[in-house]
């Protein structure tokens, strides 16, 4: 199998810089960015040498339609755009972008050195649509107060959750990227009695532990991310980061699936647009203020895209 970017495989680190930017007048300047894109692996090497001990890595994903401008007649079966949802007061706005950089190191001085000189690059090609610095809280917690990522998958489970494979030759390595923000209302959670919190989310607060199914109700969380189709569970590679200040804070999202379909079962399931009548009661805290979908291609592919691009 062809050698996916560095950053999809490996757990995450302490801190996560996650970049969207939007291309202006992709169809002449789309091949330009391509060609930066191409290029940060060697990037990356040079910022990691500074200290190889932070183990700097950054993952280079494309929107459908920029992707479109840059490899032309070679698309990856399910690349699609982000689909909006709205049910009943629940929004997962759609928002997309062209580029994503997820960038994660043990040190947040190098991932924003990393971010500068991408963007320096880019110049006057691109425009920040989203900046979110992440980082890890306590235990690998949510800002909630529980362990995130308890469902993520360990050793090579991940490369067979997030990667491509045969399903579509021309694309083994890559994998699909979902992305959304969310913004906490952790003054509305902090009145919650921690035994109720532990129903919304449907895990012991203390040690992640799952509910036994009699305390557990069906809105619950995890009652409606872990789904079992064909007696296996759908599985998503998570990368999430809590994010924010004093002002506004929450977690940035991020799945690598070698399936489209996944992320956007869980998160109908979540805003409750699946018929059955019921939705996350996390939703009653959290709200999604952004949402979008990309490619990170193999390794070999990113770094071909500089030289395909010169010839467009």
């Amino acid at each position: 199998m062809p050698q996916p970017q560095p950053g999809i495989i490996p757990e995450p680190s302490q801190n996560a810089l996650f970049l969207i930017l939007r291309v202006l007048e992709p169809a002449t300047r789309g091949p330009a960015v391509a060609s930066v894109a191409a290029g940060v692996p060697v990037l990356v090497r040079k910022i990691g040498a500074i200290d190889p001990r932070a183990k700097a890595v950054c993952t280079v994903g494309f929107g459908s339609e920029l992707w479109d401008v840059i490899s032309p007649g070679k698309r990856p079966a399910s690349l699609r755009p982000f689909k909006a949802i709205e049910a009943l007061g629940r929004s997962a706005p759609s928002t997309g972008g062209d580029m994503l950089l997820h960038i994660i190191s043990k040190r947040q001085d190098l991932n924003f050195e990393l971010a500068m000189r991408i963007r320096r690059q880019l110049g006057e090609k691109v425009e920040v649509m989203e900046e979110v610095h992440g980082f890890r809280y306590l235990d690998t917690r949510d800002l909630t107060g529980f362990i995130d990522g308890t469902e993520n998958p360990k050793g090579r489970e991940r490369a067979k959750v997030a990667l491509i494979g045969s399903e579509d030759p021309a694309f083994v390595g890559g994998s699909y990227v979902f992305t959304q923000r969310y913004v906490h209302n952790l003054k509305k959670w902090a009145t919650v009695p921690e035994r109720e919190q532990e129903k919304v989310i449907g895990r012991r607060k203390r040690d992640s532990r799952e509910l036994p199914d009699r305390d557990k109700p069906p809105t619950a969380h995890i009652s409606r991310v872990v789904i079992e189709e064909h007696g296996e569970e759908l599985e998503i590679v998570r990368h999430s980061f809590p994010y924010g200040n004093l002002s506004e804070s929450g977690l940035f999202f991020i799945a690598y699936s070698k399936n489209l379909d996944i992320p956007e079962k869980m998160l109908s399931r979540m805003m409750g647009t699946t018929g059955d009548g019921i939705h996350d009661h996390l939703m009653e805290y959290s709200r999604a203020v952004s949402g979008a979908t990309f490619f990170a291609p193999s390794l070999a592919m990113l770094r071909s895209l500089g030289s395909s691009s010169d010839s467009l």
